[in-house]
């Protein structure tokens, strides 16, 4: 373990140029002191590192400085060459931090901005398998930062032709998605529903960093609830109960002062579908929307659509 440490702390020298030993320590998980004694044993085995005082300091190897040890072990090239590694475990960062770090130094900047284009997730929204015919193109635009023109299919809709660039690719579970920005919004596509790709003599528009991660949580997050239940409070007329239980479930009935009239709770699964059927429920049964908010704006906006449509 201590001789694996101590390589660890060459590749990560080579690679950051000066570190502090705290930052050392952080990316090793070990103390400080055990990273002041690892840079000791470093020094007396004839590497040469040295000490930078002051604000900016840290520790540093002699400028032009080589070594052909890679110090790879077996779980770790294994981790590499099989595509199993997860960006979350030991052997896997440990691989990469040390591929990195033995790159010359005129491609290493290319290579890691490279490596942040491309996440790979366990998980994914769907896990049959998907034709990648457009994947190599995709690649070369999102790795050379270039704008691309390509045929999209969504499902029931018209092929569209669009001109897309490329901020990155994630593959989760067995599926392949683009994030790219199209007219200033950043969007998600599904490699599978690609065809035509056209790699333009464009530069894309896009940021020079990107966190892959932090946009699949979030399309990710936005994805499942669009498909979360939504709870509907309405007040109607105690007869009309049993016709609004035909449009969604029924989950509470209470009555409303002296009056024939009840409070209605009401489960769709999703907001849309509540908006829908609560639209067209309005034409045979006489009833007040009273949550949530979104929903009462949703039902009066296509109650004005069409009084507008009536009107003109």
């Amino acid at each position: 373990m201590r001789a694996e440490r101590l390589i660890a702390v060459m590749m990560l020298l080579k690679r950051h140029g000066r570190m502090t030993a705290a930052a050392i320590a952080e990316e090793l998980g070990v103390s400080e002191r055990t990273v002041l004694r690892d840079i000791d044993a470093l020094s007396l085995s004839g590497v040469p590192v040295y000490a930078e005082r002051g604000r900016h300091g840290g520790f540093a190897l002699l400028s032009g400085y080589r070594t052909d040890l890679t110090g790879l072990t077996v779980d770790e090239a294994t981790s590499l060459l099989a595509g199993t590694g997860r960006f979350d475990s030991p052997a896997f960062a440990s691989a990469m931090r040390k591929v990195a770090a033995a790159l010359p130094e005129a491609h290493r900047d290319r290579a890691v901005g490279a490596a942040q284009r491309v996440l790979v997730r366990p998980e994914g929204f769907v896990r049959s398998p998907q034709r990648q015919d457009a994947l190599g193109q995709l690649q070369q635009a999102v790795f050379e930062g270039r704008r691309i023109r390509l045929t999209y299919q969504r499902p029931d809709a018209e092929p569209r032709r669009r001109v897309l660039d490329p901020v990155g690719l994630i593959v989760a579970g067995d599926t392949w998605y683009l994030v790219a920005n199209s007219e200033g919004r950043e969007r998600m596509y599904r490699v599978s529903r690609m065809s035509d790709v056209e790699v333009l003599d464009e530069p894309a528009q896009r940021e020079a960093e990107v966190d892959l991660e932090e946009i699949w949580q979030r399309h990710r997050r936005e994805f499942r609830a669009s498909f979360e239940s939504v709870d509907v409070i309405v007040e109607c007329a105690r007869a009309d109960i049993d016709r609004l239980g035909r449009i969604a479930t029924l989950t509470e009935v209470e009555a409303v002062g002296d009056r024939d009239a009840v409070r209605v709770g009401l489960r769709f699964a999703d907001g849309s579908r509540a908006a829908t059927l609560i639209w067209a429920a309005c034409f045979d049964v006489s009833c007040d929307i009273v949550a949530p908010e979104s929903i009462r704006d949703a039902v009066l906006e296509r109650a004005n659509a069409m009084a507008g449509r009536s009107s003109s």
